[in-house]
């Protein structure tokens, strides 16, 4: 298996991660319970949503580190770093790098939330919506290739990561939804109880 091909799977598994990572985020502000729900058992899926993002932010470092093995074309520390003039593809590699760095912001400040105000927290934590588009956006336009090829968006890696995006957008349209509709049920029943004699 070449650097390339390495460096491609681990993309692919830190999207997965992260995928799943938001999914259990999404669950966690909803506060879904899965004792009452599905799966009707016990567990901490805060804990799983932590370690997710642990292994995540591991595999998206590794994924451009493992590009600097690759003979050609030939890219150094400072083109994974700031990849603004990198060898190959400089705009979607800065995308992917915008998204590595908000995902540091994000874990990072995760495992220090204990020394934050919550609001503080909470708005550094909402720098994750912005990390999920770079990152689906960098995993279907780059070539995972490295031979500057035309984005092939019915590739199977690129498949699985539009699966993805679609299942994210969908659960996060849901819950806009229920947090507009939750907020209008709030208006009206303070509306009405001021009403009240």
């Amino acid at each position: 298996m070449s650097a390339i091909d390495l460096s491609s799977d681990v993309g692919l598994a830190a999207c997965f991660l992260l995928s799943f990572n938001l999914l259990l985020g999404l669950l966690l502000a909803f506060r879904y319970n899965p004792w009452t729900h599905w799966p009707h058992k016990r567990f901490n899926y805060f804990t799983v949503h932590n370690w997710t993002a642990y292994v995540a932010l591991a595999a998206a470092a590794l994924h451009p580190l493992l590009v600097l093995f690759v003979k050609d074309p030939k890219f150094r520390l400072f083109d994974i770093l700031v990849p603004v003039a990198s060898p190959l593809q400089p705009t979607v590699n800065t995308l992917g790098a915008l998204s590595l760095y908000a995902l540091f912001a994000v874990v990072g400040t995760s495992y220090l939330r204990h020394r934050m105000t919550r609001p503080t927290w909470k708005l550094i934590h909402f720098t994750a919506y912005l990390c999920a588009p770079l990152f689906f956006v960098h995993g279907i336009l780059s070539d995972q290739t490295l031979k500057g090829n035309p984005v092939d968006i019915f590739d199977g890696e690129k498949v699985a990561i539009e699966a993805c995006l679609v299942l994210l957008a969908a659960l996060g349209a849901w819950r806009l939804r229920l947090v507009v509709s939750r907020g209008r049920k709030r208006t009206a029943a303070a509306a009405r109880s001021a009403l009240a004699p």
